[in-house]
């Protein structure tokens, strides 16, 4: 069933602005039933969690709720939904939760197709006990990251793999269940970045073997928090730091400090709101989130396929999304002008396509971008067959 994008843009107020957004892998922008559930908690009775006051009842209903919903989203238990400020947040927390087992002889294994909150969080914390990091390369002709690549830096030795499900840059949607294999028949466990990938398919923590997975719900329509998801019983085995007094049970015993609840309630909206974008689908929400998410995959792809054409057909650009499976991103540089030149002139055009290396900076040097990396242009829901149009127009009118 295809998506209705004029109904879908019509809940979007950001969108009355008049721009063709593209920048949607660095955030989307916001439905209506997400900005009016924020509102709805910050205008209600609110207190620290518990039964006794409406405030109290109010909070705990919140919390319950959003883990639900997340649940729902990742194929997840929600006894093991964790809430944090950011991913990078999360994957730094769990980072230095695991490397209280490391130490010298210890191996920890980093891809150059991350961004840089899948890298930096590892290294560092396998640099401060003495533990070895190995980097898996990806093939810069091609964009892929294949399991050899990763087979190639495994050993007895080797106690986690850090691995994107897709790329925030070129879109790359490596084997996650193949990796999977390679990580738990050495022995390591395995760690899934899906703040990308999550924007763009159904995420199922089991199908894709990881054993820890982190996504950001504003980049999928609703506010700015991250997300970790796990099995309850594997977090049951790990001691975090946190203060005395805070609870020890799962997962209350990862989130620090009091929730913000009123983006709580937001990402549950949202999730709710990506459920009903095939509207009349059967089935419970988990259900009804699968087939949004393969309407909107084919929406996505379409849209993607057209970008891809009308480049080729301009010519003097160069695309370095390549790979067999990936995301409607694509990164790409034009002949004669840096990538913040032809951002600021696709802005003048009212056209949004951002440009840089968005954080996947070893990334951006393994294609010969530097850290200039290039102009990035990724879909969301929203976006429309017009949006398209006025991209191909605006750099066919670019100076070269």
């Amino acid at each position: 069933m295809a998506l209705d994008v004029d109904a879908i843009r019509a809940q979007i107020p950001a969108l009355k602005s008049g721009t063709a957004r593209f920048d949607a892998p660095g955030g989307t922008q916001t439905p209506q039933p997400v900005i009016d559930a924020v509102a709805e908690v910050l205008a209600a009775p609110l207190a620290n969690r518990g039964q006794f006051t409406e405030g109290e009842r109010n909070a705990d209903r919140i919390v319950t709720q959003a883990r639900a919903a997340l649940g729902d989203l990742l194929g997840a238990d929600p006894r093991g939904v964790v809430f944090g400020r950011s991913a990078t947040q999360l994957a730094y927390d769990l980072a230095r939760t695991l490397a209280k087992e490391w130490g010298p002889g210890d191996e920890v294994v980093v891809t150059r197709l991350e961004h840089d909150s899948n890298i930096r969080p590892w290294t560092q914390a396998a640099e401060a006990v003495g533990a070895t990091v190995r980097w898996a390369d990806f093939d810069p002709a091609t964009g892929e990251l294949l399991p050899e690549h990763v087979e190639a830096v495994l050993s007895p030795r080797t106690r986690l793999v850090a691995v994107t499900a897709a790329s925030n840059l070129i879109g790359t949607m490596p084997d996650l269940p193949a990796l999977a294999r390679l990580a738990h028949g050495a022995g390591a466990l395995l760690h899934v970045d899906a703040v990308h990938y999550a924007s763009h398919a159904a995420v199922d923590l089991a199908a894709l073997g990881a054993d820890t997975l982190v996504c950001s719900p504003y980049k999928f329509l609703g506010p700015h928090l991250g997300v970790l998801a796990a099995r309850p019983e594997f977090l049951r085995t790990l001691r975090p730091d946190k203060l005395l007094p805070s609870s020890d049970a799962v997962p209350e015993r990862f989130e620090l400090g009091t929730l913000p609840y009123e983006l709580l309630a937001g990402a549950r909206a949202a999730v709710d709101f990506l459920a009903d974008l095939v509207p009349g689908a059967p089935g419970g929400r988990r259900e009804r989130l699968l087939a949004s998410f393969a309407a909107l995959e084919a929406h996505e792809d379409a849209l993607r396929e057209r970008i891809e054409r009308g480049l080729a057909e301009l010519g003097g650009i160069t695309v370095y999304s390549r790979a067999a499976r990936r995301t409607p991103t694509l990164l790409f540089t034009v002949a004669g002008l840096s990538p913040v030149e032809v951002h600021r002139m696709l802005a003048e055009r009212g056209v949004d396509a951002p440009a840089g290396s968005f954080y996947a900076v070893e990334a951006a040097r393994r294609l010969g971008l530097g850290d200039e990396g290039g102009v990035r242009v990724g879909l969301a829901p929203y976006s429309s067959a017009d949006d398209v149009d006025r991209l191909l127009t605006a750099l066919g009118g670019l100076p070269r």
